[in-house]
């Protein structure tokens, strides 16, 4: 009789575990991904599977390329401001953040341009060791925030704390223009390092316009 049911038992659990094994649900392949494309045309549906090599960083469009080649010469304006400082500044502060405002963006215009470069973009200027009367020895007196001939003949010609009052001025203009560039560039570029540039820039020069409205008020 134990014989019976120790035999019993065996098919049983052979007879589970054989239903068990055919029950096991199949293995499930990835979801189909939309994967968008150029812009006016329509998106792609690929299977998940085939989702990476689908998938590319998307090339710079005429916003990406006209924010990059503008922002160099802007961003050269304000070095010429920011060598001004350094030779006719009073106070400490302003020294400061002059210093900090050059090292910033001399460094930004290094990384727009190797971004040109990387694209095969034209760039606006001949290098940016030569300010020039306006960042580059070109006209760009349309831009946002961009000081006058004027502006900066006068500024290069003040001393002491009149000196200081008008580079905090010009300076603070030139930063906002710079958010309105940064700003216009989000709202219509696609390139991931031109948009992140840009992020950059509103978040590093917000912060150093508050600090100057700050030192302007002291």
């Amino acid at each position: 009789m134990g014989r019976r049911l120790a035999a019993g038992v065996a098919v049983v659990f052979f007879a589970l575990a054989g239903c068990t094994a055919e029950e096991a649900p199949p293995e499930q392949s990835a979801p189909d991904v939309i994967m968008p494309d150029k812009p006016g045309e329509q998106a792609k549906v690929v299977p998940g599977d085939e989702a990476a090599e689908h998938r590319q960083e998307p090339k710079p469009n005429d916003a990406d390329v006209r924010y990059m080649t503008n922002m160099i010469p802007h961003h050269q304006q304000a070095i010429v401001m920011t060598d001004l400082a350094e030779q006719h500044a009073t106070g400490e502060q302003v020294k400061a953040i002059a210093g900090r405002i050059a090292a910033s963006q001399e460094a930004e215009i290094s990384v727009m341009e190797t971004w040109l470069e990387d694209f095969d973009a034209a760039s606006p200027h001949d290098g940016h060791g030569d300010h020039g009367e306006h960042g580059g020895g070109h006209d760009h007196a349309q831009m946002p925030g961009m000081a006058t001939q004027q502006q900066l003949d006068a500024l290069g010609a003040a001393r002491g704390a009149e000196f200081d009052r008008q580079f905090l001025q010009l300076m603070i203009t030139h930063h906002e223009g710079a958010l309105t560039m940064a700003e216009e560039q989000l709202g219509g570029g696609i390139e991931p390092r031109a948009i992140a540039m840009a992020q950059d820039i509103i978040t590093g020069q917000t912060d150093e316009i508050e600090h100057m409205r700050g030192m302007g008020d002291a």
